[in-house]
């Protein structure tokens, strides 16, 4: 199978060359488009007011000085004039946590969905460590080889990614996978202000906000029990409960 690998990372973060390598070894064709550099946080962003410079690594390997999502945009759509078309996109192993909320600003999931707006099966692989230092990528890569397999053999409705968070231990010490719902987090804790050398205010963005929802059947509950949390998330975010009641709102708005 033909597989797209990014990340958010960076093209040269352990996790994504890891992940390459394992879905090699598994006998996938992979090509590799990320991030010159960190882009964490860079959610769905896509670049539209200034080119994109890519540079070619090596031979299955792209740099490209944009965010995750313009990496899969263009490796879809008409970057390459010498390769098929991929299978299915697969983005990670991101160094941290992509728990609840997490999902909204990630780079990570972002890059799996704009595989999945262009018609591909989507994967997100984040590896998850109690002191932001993980260690584990080849027990995330173990996770994703297996659920990529199983993707392709039985592919989830037109609309879905999934999101797969793999706690940072030994490969033998994983207690299952389970699907899962995504949790919450509580508010995110104040931004950090600081001077600069002349004395004018910069600032940081404060830590993600604490567990909420994160009881039995939420990702957060199967990360903290050493299990690989996979959830099917999905492209359409339109409240459908709340259709109605917002219907009568707008039948109600006066257009003169």
């Amino acid at each position: 199978m033909r597989i797209l690998v990014s990340n958010d990372d960076g093209v040269d973060a352990p996790g994504i060359r890891i992940l390459a390598a394992e879905l090699r070894a598994a006998g996938h064709e992979v090509t590799v488009v990320a991030p010159d550099r960190d882009r964490s946080g860079a959610s769905n962003s896509l670049t539209l007011d200034m080119p994109i410079r890519v540079v070619q690594q090596d031979e299955n390997t792209w740099r490209v000085h944009g965010t995750p999502t313009d990496c899969v945009h263009l490796a879809l759509t008409g970057m390459f004039q010498d390769r098929a078309e991929p299978d299915m996109v697969v983005s990670g192993i991101n160094n941290a946590a992509n728990l609840g909320d997490d999902v909204i600003y990630s780079g990570t999931v972002s890059a799996a969905m704009e595989g999945r707006f262009l018609g591909l099966p989507a994967v997100a692989i984040s590896l998850v460590s109690r002191d932001h230092d993980p260690q584990h990528f080849e027990t995330a890569a173990f996770a994703a080889v297996q659920i990529v397999k199983r993707l392709a053999s039985d592919p989830l409705p037109a609309d879905t990614i999934l999101n797969v968070n793999v706690p940072d231990i030994e490969w033998d010490e994983i207690s299952a996978f389970e699907a899962t719902r995504l949790g919450n987090r509580h508010r995110a804790e104040s931004c950090i202000a600081a001077p600069d050398p002349r004395g004018r205010a910069f600032f940081w963005i404060g830590p993600a906000g604490s567990e909420q929802d994160a009881g039995p059947g939420t990702d957060f509950d199967a990360i903290r029990r050493g299990a690989v949390s996979v959830t099917p998330i999905k492209v359409d975010l339109t409240r459908y409960q709340a259709l109605e009641q917002v219907a009568s709102w707008v039948q109600g708005f006066k257009l003169a």
